[in-house]
């Protein structure tokens, strides 16, 4: 654009230039010849002044490629400015001595007085030429130069990219040894190498997670399939037994019946409450009564296994406000764990501790307890700190992964605490009804 317009710019240029002059000689009062030379000595212009009839040009500075200079053709816009009693005109001339372009700013100063100002508009196709040349060596020099920022570029950002992505392609085929590993010092790839490699181990435990889960609940309802299946075809093949041995296997028909029946609804539960389909039903009811009628529900293990209870408040009443039945299922889903892993004595405690605006719920076993690193995942679905299932007592395996869901979906405080050889204590915090 600077090569095709250049000209022309240096035309508008001086036009403007003159325009500016001649606004600042309107401004002044009197002029005078010592005046006008400076201004044409400051601007690099010619100028002359056409006074009482006098045609003869008195400031001629830079009088090379002035057009008053021109014999043939200095007087000619003159008296066409004059006889057109204009204010001001501009013309633009062939100036035939120097074979160029002068470019004339005429002002009627007052009736009698005609000021004009000129400057050549020398031919610029040699500075073109010129910078046609310059510019094809910065082109040069340009593309030398982006040739070698692409290369450094696809070094330092596309191929450890491209590396990251192959990488990526490699995990969603199932291959969870896949390292994300990168060279790069740039910041932002090295955070996206740790993002991935972050995905990548959360992936691997939800697989793994998965295979449990199958494994287990595979587990689970084969066996009491496999029981439910046993004693009926006892119960069929035997004639001779007798009623009380019928009443036996009737029961423990219905009892698998049950396990079968509670596992079912835990899978459903828990997949209903983090799909988050499930909307709270906040009320405000009493805690205490709650753990009490849960605590009945254990009768059975209490009258024949020998379990014991010990429900620890110093309150009769506290009101909370919540999901009754989803605080239910935590609460009774946490005694179930503490019986699964309760130590010899078979006690199990229920600690409620009143505070300002809620209320801590403590349930506590006297098992072996846990190591460190197994706290963050008793958490998850069928996790056993054995790595190896076993078939609960009491429940399904997947109760603590719904008291986390459900405790989490409230916005409770939980947690567990552990001490090897003295057991575990899970806590959850409840608000208080305002």
């Amino acid at each position: 654009m600077q090569i095709v317009s250049l000209n022309k710019y240096y035309e508008v240029y001086k036009t403007k230039q003159l325009s500016s002059i001649v606004e600042k000689i309107k401004k002044e009062d009197k002029i005078s010849t010592e005046y006008l030379e400076n201004i044409a000595y400051d601007n690099g212009i010619c100028i002359s002044i056409v006074e009482h009839g006098n045609k003869t040009p008195i400031s001629t500075i830079y009088n090379r490629g002035c057009i008053f200079s021109d014999k043939k053709s200095s007087y000619n816009y003159i008296d066409k400015f004059i006889t057109s009693n204009k204010e001001e005109e501009t013309y633009l001339l062939e100036n035939t001595r120097y074979n160029n372009k002068t470019l004339i700013k005429a002002l009627k100063y007052d009736d009698e007085t005609y000021i004009f100002l000129n400057t050549s508009i020398e031919p610029l196709d040699s500075s073109i030429t010129l910078i046609k040349s310059q510019y094809g060596y910065i082109l040069l020099v340009l593309f030398l130069v982006s040739v070698l920022m692409a290369l450094y570029l696809s070094d330092k950002i596309s191929k450890p990219i491209t590396e990251l992505s192959d990488s990526a392609k490699k995990l969603a085929k199932g291959k969870f040894d896949t390292k994300f590993e990168t060279t790069s010092e740039i910041e932002e790839i090295k955070e996206l190498s740790n993002a991935l490699e972050l995905a990548k181990d959360e992936l691997s435990k939800t697989d793994e997670l998965r295979k449990d889960l199958m494994a287990n609940v595979g587990h689970d309802l084969r066996t009491p399939l496999t029981m439910i299946k046993a004693y009926a075809e006892m119960s069929r093949d035997l004639e001779t037994q007798t009623e009380e041995k019928r009443k036996e296997n009737m029961s423990i028909i219905i009892e698998e019946t049950d396990r079968l029946n509670v596992l079912v609804s835990d899978i459903l539960d828990l997949s209903k409450l983090q799909s988050n389909t499930y909307e709270l039903k906040i009320e405000e009811f009493d805690l205490i009564e709650l753990i009490k009628n849960i605590i009945k529900r254990y009768y059975i293990l209490i009258d024949s296994e020998g379990y014991i209870f010990e429900f620890n408040n110093k309150q009769e009443k506290i009101i909370v406000s919540a999901d009754k039945k989803r605080i239910e299922q935590v609460i009774y889903n946490l005694i179930n764990n503490a019986v699964n892993y309760t130590g010899k004595n078979k006690k199990v405690y229920i600690n409620v501790k009143e505070n300002k605006n809620n209320v801590r719920v403590e349930i506590k076993d006297t098992g072996k307890g846990l190591d460190k690193e197994e706290i963050d995942k008793i958490w998850n679905k069928y996790y056993h700190n054995e790595k190896k299932h076993k078939r609960n007592t009491f429940g399904t395996g997947l109760g603590l992964s719904i008291v986390k869901t459900i405790l989490e979906t409230h916005g409770y405080k939980y947690g567990v605490n552990s001490v090897k050889g003295k057991g575990t204590t899970f806590y959850f915090e409840i608000n208080k009804s305002k």
